[in-house]
């Protein structure tokens, strides 16, 4: 199974993270969710991804979504 990393690393590197968008569990924000732009990333590290001022760690993304799409997402247990 692929991990979140490798999904955001093989979108980086072949067409770039414009256009993604990564949802968040983000407590107190509407939902408890927070959309997070492609162009926001920094890094995309080992345990989480880094942006200009949030570190997020893998186990917080719900979902991603490329150009409006649904490419991954999180499974209920």
């Amino acid at each position: 199974m692929k991990t979140i990393r490798d999904i955001l690393n093989k979108i980086k590197w072949t067409s770039g993270l414009e256009g993604i968008e990564i949802i968040i569990i983000h407590r107190g924000a509407p939902n408890n969710e927070k959309i997070i732009k492609g162009e926001e990333i920094k890094d995309i590290a080992p345990r989480a991804i880094i942006c200009e001022n949030l570190i997020i760690p893998y186990h917080r993304v719900i979902c991603i979504k490329k150009n409006g799409i649904e490419i991954w997402r999180k499974c209920k247990k």
